[in-house]
């Protein structure tokens, strides 16, 4: 009897035909099946829809949702919406997952009750090269406290410029991250629109500032597909504008999360002292 699901997949596609199937055969060979697939189904315009479909029964609990375009964050944001499990991660629908990919999660949620966030590495895979490379030799492993996980997720330059001498392997993406479905609830966090990219820098740092506790294990098991039409890979004088913006958004919220743990601190060693002093009199 299989158990329910404590893992939810959420893939929001849009026009990626040539890649979804690739996509969907390596989460159906999953070590660890019992996870829900729900698919956010952005406005499609080619057979992206009629490619989803046709692998519902290659998956114990998979869900489809389609809606009028309106972008990757809303894509998201809609996903998140329709989560009923306790964790849930991000699935770009033109990469792909090693066999350990949603195991990971629940596992690493089981192991690490304290992290509110989970991080495995990821593979960078190139259409003109074979074979899968590491997105960096650094090894992360174990509980980070919250500075440290800020410098691990943030990446000041996002995607102006290749950047790969500032790879760790957490960064920025969502993909590669599991979140608790409460977090989310508890303190309605969304996915920013309006932004050419760094939607999604914005939400790890929101959401790491409202919690305590992050587990990283710089393992990859997600690969991460450098596509050269990708959005990310094809600059704008959109990105400029948008890059001060969300530097500033994360900038903020990281400086007032930190201050607000300095505090609590403070506090903490002043009870300890009061205490002290009580004890000897």
């Amino acid at each position: 009897m299989i158990q329910q699901p404590e893992l939810t997949v959420i893939m929001p596609v849009y026009n990626v035909e040539k890649y979804l199937p690739r996509a969907l055969e390596h989460l159906a060979k999953q070590s660890n099946p019992n996870f829900k697939l729900l698919i956010v189904n952005d406005g499609s315009t080619d057979n992206t829809r009629k490619i989803a479909e046709s692998y519902r029964n290659d998956f114990h609990d998979l869900k489809i949702i389609n809606k009028p375009n309106g972008g990757l964050s809303d894509a998201r944001n809609v996903g998140i919406d329709n989560v009923d499990t306790p964790y849930f991660t991000f699935h770009d629908g033109d990469d792909w997952v090693d066999s350990g990919y949603t195991d990971f999660f629940v596992r690493a949620f089981h192991e690490h009750p304290e992290a509110a966030m989970v991080s495995c590495g990821f593979w960078l895979d190139y259409e003109n090269k074979k074979g899968s490379v590491p997105a960096t030799k650094k090894k992360v492993n174990g509980m980070k406290e919250k500075l440290r996980s800020y410098q691990l997720i943030c990446n000041p330059l996002g995607s102006l410029f290749d950047n790969h001498f500032l790879a760790t392997p957490v960064k920025g993406y969502t993909w590669n991250k599991g979140y608790k479905l409460s977090v989310v609830r508890q303190n309605h966090l969304r996915f920013m629109g309006n932004l050419a990219f760094m939607e999604d820098q914005i939400f790890n740092v929101q959401y790491l500032a409202k919690t305590d506790g992050f587990y990283c294990d710089s393992t990859p098991l997600y690969h991460y597909w450098q596509r050269k039409d990708s959005m990310v890979h094809n600059f704008n004088l959109k990105m400029i504008p948008d890059n001060f913006r969300a530097n500033y958004i994360i900038l903020k919220t990281m400086i007032r999360s930190l201050w607000q743990e300095h505090k609590k601190e403070k506090g903490s060693e002043q009870e300890l002292l009061e205490a002290s002093e009580r004890d000897q009199r």
